[in-house]
C-alpha cells in the first residue's frame, strides 16, 4: 500500500480549498494554486483534514495515488507558507544582480547572461553572489531554479559556476606533472 497516498493532509487556517471536476484549488495568503485529480483517485474534504482514497487497488493505481496526494500537499503548504531555493555565484568575477524583473549574471562570459523573471516567482538578492529564489508554486520554482543553474553549471575542478547552497559538489584531482 502507498505510504505517500494513505497520509491525511490537515488544511491549516487561512488556506481554503474545494475539489472542482478534476482539480483541486487552494487559495491562502501566498495566492491560488490548483492542482489536477486523477480518476482512479477520490478525493474528500471533510472539515479540516484532506483525505486521497483509491478507487481501484493495482501497481499503477498506487503511484497516481501517491502523486496525486503529494501535488494536493504541495499545493496547500504552497499557498499557506510558499517554497523558496538558495542559490550562490561561485568563481573569481561571477555575480548577480537584479535589474527590475530581470536576473543579470556575469559568469565569465563574453556577454552578460539576462534571465525573464516569471511573475509568479520572487529573487532576493543577498549580496551579489548569493540569492534566493521564491514561490507558491513548488514546480515552477524547481523549473526556474534549474534553469538559473543550467547558465553556468559547477564544474568540476574548481567548483566555479551556479549551485544550489545545499549542493555538494564532487571534485576532480587536476592534471600531474
Amino acid at each position: 500500500m502507498s505510504r505517500v497516498g494513505q497520509a491525511i493532509i490537515n488544511v491549516p487556517d487561512g488556506v481554503e480549498v474545494k475539489k472542482m471536476d478534476n482539480q483541486f484549488l487552494a487559495k491562502g495568503s501566498k495566492g491560488e494554486l490548483s492542482a489536477p485529480i486523477s480518476e482512479i483517485v477520490d478525493v474528500v474534504i471533510d472539515q479540516k483534514v484532506v483525505k486521497v482514497e483509491l478507487k481501484d487497488k493495482n501497481s499503477r493505481n498506487k503511484a497516481l495515488w501517491g502523486t496525486t496526494r503529494a501535488l494536493i500537499n504541495n499545493a496547500i503548504q504552497g499557498v499557506n507558507i510558499g517554497f523558496e531555493k538558495e542559490m550562490e555565484i561561485v568563481g573569481v568575477g561571477y555575480r548577480g544582480a537584479l535589474q527590475g524583473n530581470k536576473l543579470t549574471l556575469n559568469l565569465g562570459l563574453s556577454h552578460v547572461v539576462e534571465i525573464e523573471i516569471p511573475k509568479n516567482i520572487s529573487i532576493k538578492m543577498e549580496g551579489n553572489t548569493k540569492f534566493t529564489i521564491s514561490s507558491a508554486d513548488k514546480q515552477k520554482l524547481g523549473e526556474f531554479a534549474a534553469m538559473v543553474r543550467s547558465k553556468r553549471p559547477p564544474e568540476p575542478f574548481k567548483g566555479k559556476g551556479i549551485r544550489y547552497s545545499n549542493e555538494f559538489i564532487l571534485r576532480k584531482e587536476g592534471k600531474k606533472k
